[in-house]
């Protein structure tokens, strides 16, 4: 867990900035049983198709993207929100610059 935000009033969209041209991560809670991890993407950013072996919970906090999952297309925005069920094949374009937050339980 990041120890410097604990006990403290965060927003989460302002935990990780932008970054030209990449991806950029910060994990906010870690622990066995599941995590939390807050991330940024650069425009045209994404993340290619792959699956996660546990249930996953997206919410947009900021920006545009288009998420694929298990063949069908999600055009998501600020404040909405996904749930990926375990194994599903999945994918994400940045549309705009975009930051979400992933919820992953892992039992």
């Amino acid at each position: 867990m990041s120890e410097d935000i604990k006990g403290k009033v965060i927003r989460l969209d302002e935990l990780v900035e932008y970054q030209e041209g990449t991806v950029a991560s910060r994990m906010v809670i870690k622990q066995k049983h599941g995590n939390i991890t807050i991330f940024s993407f650069d425009e045209n950013e994404g993340l290619s198709e792959h699956t996660a072996p546990y249930d996953a919970l997206v919410t947009i906090l900021d920006g545009e993207c288009e998420i694929w999952l298990e063949g069908k297309t999600f055009e998501m925005k600020t404040g909405d929100t996904i749930i990926f069920p375990a194994h599903a094949p999945h994918a994400l374009s940045a549309i705009t610059k975009f930051k979400m937050m992933l919820i992953m339980i892992k039992e």
